[in-house]
């Protein structure tokens, strides 16, 4: 493919994108296809000769589409959202074209420097503390990680090699295995301090647990993976006091900021954390600069060596929707959830399991665990909407979040009566089923 093909070909395909995101209401939510269908559909070997571009996207909708969950189709209220939009996409079609890995400033400066300021920029539209940013001269800063779990992952690691090196300098005599086995990493049944839980959208107490990590010189971590996009709005800004006491903090704008996966945004209060743990500097990757004060190499923040220009995606969403769009698109999604709130509430079938403050409802029929896990096949098994699970004291709860860019209240409400459809039809069984065993 030469460039008056790939021009060709890009329209193509932009035509085919777009057409596809406009007709996704139409498309079934969930597949129908049962685990190894795509193998018989495909050659067993790569093919001798080129084929040609026709012949692929003709495959798409034979082979592809057949398998894929629609994340992005209006009755998607399954785990949590992911982002997506079309600036974002330009973006990344960029980021390929560019094709540099960044793990030094000297490998592409403009894919060190952008993402520097783009990290924050993001900082200030959260009002994180001054230390957090990197500013001209600052000693925090921001990274993009690929994930929550990764900056989690980031985080520990750091913090075990921080806490090592100053024990081993108090006792000089401690040898690191000594200290490793004796190292406690604290954590709840969510994993690390949680802003936004994934079960329900629940909130630590950072006020509580920062100042206890404080006095006591442990690193507190704070992962905001879903919630944090919120608290660019100024009435959701609150559930954030507190991060003044940790020493890192993570949200993904991948999951509700419009910015398509990946793009997992990480913060530390002192980045020689970070790069004291993950310093690597081979003669090869050496450059005139590294020493100079003036420059980041994002290889030492990070568990890979390399890495993509995915702060093009951030400067692309953050110029074209503004902080206003985004606060009106994350405003949006939470009425949204209040809407179907009030939709479960008007049923006395139903309850809610846990205060809705985003865009995620947790709600379930009143009843036994079996009823609700009836219902919830029979509402996929539909496979007009998509919905997933969740334990909440030990009791077997729907999630419904809020997720697509184009969802409308007209699918909310459609989803809601799809599910009392589903939830009537359920109960009737279960009606049956007593009568049976009492006859």
């Amino acid at each position: 493919m030469n460039a008056s093909e790939f021009r060709r070909r890009g329209k193509e395909m932009v035509d085919y994108v777009a057409d596809y995101l406009e007709g996704i209401e139409g498309r079934q939510v969930f597949p129908d296809v049962d685990p190894g269908y795509l193998r018989p559909l495909i050659p067993t070997t790569a093919p001798q000769e080129p084929e040609t571009f026709e012949a692929i996207i003709e495959d798409i909708e034979k082979i592809i589409m057949p398998g894929v969950t629609h994340w992005h189709s209006p009755y998607f209220f399954a785990y949590f959202p992911t982002a997506s939009s079309y600036p974002a996409m330009l973006a990344d079609m960029l980021c390929g074209a560019i094709g540099c890995i960044g793990f030094s400033w000297a490998a592409s400066p403009a894919c060190t420097e952008l993402e520097t300021v783009m990290m924050d920029w993001l900082g200030k539209m959260l009002q994180l503390p001054e230390a957090f940013l990197a500013g001209e001269a600052g000693e925090g800063g921001g990274v993009i990680q690929g994930t929550a779990s990764e900056a989690t992952l980031v985080a520990l690691l750091a913090a075990r090699t921080k806490v090592t090196r100053h024990l081993q300098a108090a006792s000089p005599e401690l040898m690191q295995a000594a200290i490793m086995e004796k190292l406690v990493a604290y954590a709840s049944d969510q994993v690390v301090a949680t802003l936004g839980t994934t079960s329900c959208c629940s909130f630590d107490n950072l006020l509580e647990v920062g100042p206890i990590c404080h006095e006591e010189g442990l690193w507190l971590h704070v992962d905001a993976a879903y919630a944090g996009s919120a608290f660019i709005c100024p009435e959701f800004r609150h559930l954030l006091n507190g991060v003044e006491f940790a020493d890192s903090f993570n949200f993904n704008p991948h999951k509700w900021l419009l910015v398509n996966f990946d793009c997992s945004a990480m913060w530390v209060k002192k980045r020689t954390d970070l790069t004291g743990a993950f310093r690597l500097d081979p003669v090869y990757l050496r450059h005139s600069h590294q020493d100079s004060g003036l420059i980041t190499d994002y290889r030492h923040w990070q568990l890979p060596l390399g890495r993509r220009f995915r702060s093009l995606k951030m400067w692309f969403v953050f110029r074209m929707y503004g902080v206003k769009g985004l606060q009106a698109y994350i405003r949006k999604h939470v009425q949204l959830s209040h809407a179907f709130e009030a939709l479960v509430r008007q049923d006395t079938r139903f309850e809610i399991c846990a205060e809705v403050i985003l865009g995620l409802v947790c709600f379930r029929l009143k009843g036994s665990n079996k009823l609700n896990e009836a219902l919830l096949e029979s509402i996929n098994s539909a496979k007009k909407i998509h919905l997933v699970p969740c334990s909440l004291r030990d009791r077997f709860v729907l999630r419904f979040a809020i997720c697509s860019r184009t969802v409308e209240l007209a699918h909310v409400q459609l989803a809601w009566e799809h599910i009392q459809e589903m939830a009537a039809t359920v109960l009737r069984a279960q009606g049956e089923e007593k009568a049976e065993i009492k006859n």
